[in-house]
């Protein structure tokens, strides 16, 4: 079955279930982990922080992969069919899955984690009506309440460990908050003229709007929109005439009309410089610090607060960033 979220009620729901859940049927051997797949890296961070040991989570998008344009694979096929749980991003993020997603649906407890979001806190997408931009993983105020949804989901499949869930989420939540306390520290020493952050597609509107950057993408909210010899060359004349001196690549877009731009500005007189990767619709490296939700976003805050004029701790807010990157 496919499953509506409100993760505020479930959780206050939740949180009251008789401690005896925990005990239910008299279980005599623990619970085998509960087999979650998730589309992208970020919702199975979250899955991860949320379930701990209690779950196992497969992410099927990896690093450099564009959920815009990604389409299931035959061995995405069988594990999505024997999971216990499939969380996907919804918001029209995984436009090229969603047919099957709303098939497997009817086999099936599938959930579109952002999808019970506010819609009053969510920005219109630019192509398409009535849709909105699902980069809602760019800012943290945001991410937690996918969090918390996520804590009521898992809470909702395996009942038994509701406390532990509740009690994980929690724990991550104020690991955000930390980050977004760090962020705006970090983000607001940047000199006001250098807020401006142009990247290959336009996956960092909630950050802009969130820390206060002006944000131009060269091709819209997905990045299977065009990107045309128009708009290159409006950035170039933009670039110019607001001296702009950095503009970021990405982790999971093809940096060819990043350098057009550069180049544009060149012949223009007007030396550009890349100031960084950012990570966009992916995380990092499976296995690293910049591979957990935590480690993009610091990654993401210390890279652009330093390429554009801001002094930044060398490895980020706890000191963990790899180096070099």
């Amino acid at each position: 079955m496919r499953v509506s979220l409100n993760g505020l009620m479930r959780l206050a729901l939740l949180l009251v279930l008789p401690l005896t859940l925990a005990f239910a049927a008299g279980r005599a051997v623990a619970e085998a982990p509960l087999k979650i797949v998730a589309t992208t890296g970020m919702i199975a961070d979250a899955a991860r922080q949320v379930g701990g040991d209690a779950v196992e989570v497969r992410a099927l998008m990896g690093p450099g992969v564009d959920p815009h344009a990604y389409r299931q694979t035959r061995s995405d096929i069988v594990a999505m069919t024997r999971a216990d749980l499939v969380l996907y991003h919804g918001l029209y993020l995984e436009a090229q899955m969603e047919s099957f997603l709303h098939d497997l649906s009817r086999k099936r407890t599938v959930v579109a984690v952002a999808e019970g979001l506010p819609k009053d806190l969510l920005r219109a997408h630019d192509d398409y009506e009535n849709k909105f931009d699902p980069h809602v993983w760019m800012t943290p105020n945001l991410w937690k309440r996918v969090v918390m949804d996520i804590a009521a989901v898992l809470s909702e499949a395996r009942p038994a460990e509701a406390q532990t869930f509740v009690a994980n989420a929690q724990a991550h939540l104020a690991d955000l908050d930390r980050l977004i306390a760090y962020a705006s520290k970090t983000l607001e020493t940047v000199p006001e003229n250098n807020r401006v952050l142009v990247t290959a597609h336009d996956a960092f509107g909630y950050f802009g709007r969130d820390f206060g950057f002006e944000v131009l993408g060269i091709q819209g909210i997905s990045t299977q929109s065009e990107a045309g010899l128009n708009r290159i060359g409006e950035l170039v004349d933009l670039l110019v005439e607001r001296k702009i001196s950095a503009v970021f690549v990405e982790s999971s877009v093809s940096d060819r009309s990043m350098r057009a731009l550069i180049e544009g500005a060149a012949a223009q007189g007007h030396e550009v410089q890349i100031g960084g990767e950012l990570f966009s619709d992916a995380m990092g490296a499976d296995g690293s610090y910049e591979g957990t939700y935590l480690g993009m976003l610091d990654h993401n805050v210390t890279t652009i607060a330093g390429a554009l004029g801001a002094d930044v701790p060398e490895r980020g807010m706890d000191g963990k960033l790899s180096a070099g990157l």
